[in-house]
């Protein structure tokens, strides 16, 4: 059964007046799966809060500190960087954020759940090892990444990225570990203008020139991510589910729709079966428009599903 993690402490995030990172895109998810029937086969689960330890597996420590001692205390808020801000109520947030991919690589592992969505905000993968930026303070599939490398000693995890956003944070903290395969597909030139370039044997960086739509897409995923993955023979695969590359997403300049996704999920169901003895955790990275992000979001689920 799909295991669904999320935290009502995530609604609690203020991310800034006209910011599109808003609660509204978790009220969408949350309402489209219930109109579409899935609601009622999968499981619900509250997320707890990653440890610091945990979080030491992708963050210095020091910058760990740093983020504990910059949240704010009531009807205050710190800009931490130009988009990404810091309210009340966003540390319990990313706190519960990150704790959801470590409470679902320990669902998986446990055979309680399988696979496993994280329905979280703030999202993290331009987080760096000691950076916050875009919208994110902590890297939460890093984190999980790592707990599954720490915990359970996976030797060949894949991550896959396809936010509208290359990856940065992520391909940063595991750049030239042999034992992540990184794949990332975002819009370029686009923030946060990285990935076009590297120097390393387990990054698949595929960057899409703006006005990609589906065909050129799925061409893409084909030429460079499956053959990658079908060599590197991954035990598990997380997923940074990014859905800001929708063609009604006024985040991005690609044009894809709910199929697109659907299609990309069912490809690295096949993977996961083949390698991974199924094993998928998937969480939540962009997507800015509710009705295009629930509908994507579902198309997922239910390719997750199968």
């Amino acid at each position: 059964m799909l295991g669904f993690i999320s935290h009502p402490s995530c609604h609690h995030h203020d991310a800034g007046p006209m910011h599109p990172d808003t609660p509204e895109r978790l009220d969408a998810i949350n309402n489209q799966l219930i109109m579409s029937g899935l609601d009622y086969v999968i499981r619900h689960y509250d997320a707890p809060e990653v440890t610091r330890e945990q979080l030491e597996g992708a963050h210095d420590p020091d910058y760990i500190a740093r983020i504990f001692e910059s949240a704010p205390g009531p009807g205050e808020s710190v800009e931490i960087d130009g988009d990404t801000m810091m309210s009340p109520g966003t540390l319990p947030a990313a706190l519960h954020a990150a704790g959801s991919g470590v409470m679902g690589v320990d669902l998986i592992m446990k055979d309680e759940a399988n696979p496993v969505f994280c329905a979280i905000r703030p999202p993290g993968h331009h987080a760096t090892h000691d950076t916050a930026m875009g919208f994110c303070l902590f890297n939460n599939i890093a984190v999980a990444a790592a707990h599954a490398l720490k915990t359970y000693g996976f030797k060949r995890i894949a991550i896959l990225d396809f936010d509208v956003h290359h990856g940065n944070g992520t391909e940063e903290i595991f750049h030239s570990d042999p034992r992540i395969l990184f794949c990332s597909t975002f819009q370029h030139p686009f923030y946060p203008f990285t990935g076009h370039e590297s120097d390393s044997t387990n990054l698949v960086d595929v960057p899409l020139p703006a006005g990609t739509g589906g065909e050129a897409f799925r061409e893409a995923i084909r030429e460079h991510w499956l053959p990658a993955l079908e060599t590197f023979e991954p035990e598990f695969l997380f997923l940074s589910a990014g859905f800001d590359a929708h063609m009604l997403d006024d985040m991005s300049g690609l044009s894809l729709t709910e199929n697109d996704y659907r299609w990309l999920t069912t490809e690295l169901v096949g993977v996961a079966g083949r390698h991974a003895q199924g094993r998928i955790l998937s969480m939540l990275e962009g997507g800015y428009e509710p009705g295009p992000l629930a509908r994507s979001v579902v198309a997922h689920v239910n390719a997750l599903i199968g």
